[in-house]
C-alpha cells in the first residue's frame, strides 16, 4: 500500500506555492486498488478545513489497507497526514506511519520553508531523536502536492503541459517530471468521463519497472480527481480506480 501512495506523490508534486481555495471541508475520495488480478485493497483521501500554530490550513488524512484474501496473508494499515498551509500550498506538518505486515516505519516532519530546512523525527526509534535537513524551495509532502495540483486551473494544466518537480518521500527528497500527454474519454463504475492522461517520469527499477511506467488520469475540470492509475510494477501490475467520492466542490460530469 505504501506503493500506492508513492505512486500518487509521482503524479503530484510541484515547485512553488498557490493558494488552495477549491477544496471543500469533508472532502472524501476513495479508490479500489487491484494487483494483477486481485482486489488488493482500498486507499482514502479525506480533508478537513483547520488551523495549524493559528495559521489557517488544511488537514489532510490518507489511509491505505489491504483487504480480502489479500489482507489474510499480509496486513497493511497505512497513515498518512499533512497540513497545508492554504494561502501558499505548502505542507508546514507531514506524518508517515505504516504497517505493512512485519514492517514499521513512523516519520513526522515540520517544514521551514522561510530557510529551506526541515525536521525530521523517527518515531519508530526515539533514541535516533530529530534531526534538521537541508530542503529545497517550494518541496511538497506525499499528500500535499495532491492538492497544490488540484488547486491549479484548467488553463494551467493542460495537454502540453510538462513540470520539474522535488518531493519529500519517508526521509529522502526525489527528483520527478510530470508530463500532461493529452485527453481521453474514461469509463468508470459512474459512468464515462473526460480525463487528463498523465505521465511522470520515474526512477526504474527501485519499485517501478521501466522509468516511464506509471500513468494517471484525473478528471479534465477544476477538481482534478484520479480516476484511475495504472502502474507496471518490478514485479507484477498495480491498478488504482475511483470507487467513492463526496463533497467535491466542482459536480463531476459523467455521461451514461
Amino acid at each position: 500500500m505504501n506503493k500506492l501512495l508513492n505512486l500518487f506523490a509521482v503524479f503530484i508534486f510541484f515547485l512553488g506555492s498557490a493558494q488552495i481555495d477549491n477544496i471543500a471541508d469533508g472532502e472524501s475520495i476513495t479508490l479500489r486498488i487491484h494487483y494483477g488480478f486481485l482486489n488488493a485493497g482500498t486507499a482514502n483521501l479525506t480533508t478537513k478545513q483547520t488551523t495549524y500554530k493559528g495559521v489557517p490550513h488544511l488537514y489532510v488524512k490518507g489511509t491505505g489497507q489491504t483487504t480480502g484474501a489479500v489482507k489474510a496473508f499480509f496486513k497493511v494499515e497505512d497513515l498518512y497526514e499533512s497540513f497545508i498551509n492554504t494561502q501558499t500550498g505548502l505542507p508546514s506538518f507531514y506524518v508517515r506511519n505504516v504497517r505493512e505486515g512485519s514492517y514499521r516505519q513512523h516519520f513526522e516532519t515540520v517544514f521551514n520553508h522561510d530557510n529551506n530546512t526541515l525536521i525530521l523525527t523517527d518515531k519508530k526509534t526515539p533514541a535516533n531523536g530529530s534531526k534538521v535537513l537541508k530542503s529545497v524551495k517550494g518541496v511538497q509532502d506525499m499528500l500535499s502536492c495532491f492538492y497544490y495540483l488540484r488547486s491549479k486551473s484548467p488553463d494551467e494544466l493542460k495537454v502540453g503541459t510538462v513540470i520539474n518537480m522535488n518531493v519529500w518521500i519517508d526521509d529522502e527528497m526525489f527528483p520527478f517530471q510530470l508530463k500532461v500527454t493529452g485527453t481521453e474519454n474514461l469509463k468508470t463504475k459512474f459512468g464515462t468521463i473526460n480525463c487528463l492522461k498523465i505521465i511522470p517520469s520515474v526512477k526504474s527499477g527501485r519499485v517501478f519497472k521501466e522509468k516511464e511506467g506509471v500513468t494517471m488520469w484525473v478528471s479534465n475540470d477544476s477538481n482534478h480527481i484520479p480516476m484511475l492509475l495504472k502502474a507496471e510494477l518490478a514485479v507484477g501490475s498495480l491498478k488504482a480506480s475511483i470507487d467513492d467520492y463526496k463533497n467535491v466542490k466542482y459536480p463531476l460530469k459523467f455521461s451514461k
